[in-house]
């Protein structure tokens, strides 16, 4: 199992209560059902809105159990953000 950081940005991380956490997991979709799991609530409803990098690629339309999380990788949990 992959070890690595999850960051929040803007809503995302007023609903989690923290700017980062670690992560264990093998793939994006593992890592956001822990993510769920500790932060009920808000942030659930957050994360149906967010897009996704993983070490800097965006995640796009692909599936979250087909990404591949590397060990010492990033997740950033970006929310729609308004203004140009």
């Amino acid at each position: 199992m992959a070890a690595g950081i999850i960051r929040f940005w803007a809503a995302a991380k007023a609903a989690a209560g923290v700017a980062e956490e670690p992560y264990a997991a093998d793939t994006l979709a593992q890592a956001l059902d822990a993510v769920r799991d500790r932060h009920p609530g808000e942030l659930v409803r957050v994360l149906q809105r967010c897009s996704f990098l993983v070490d800097g690629d965006p995640v796009g339309t692909r599936g979250h159990e087909t990404v591949r999380l590397a060990e010492g990788g990033t997740v950033e949990v970006l929310p729609p953000f308004a203004g140009g």
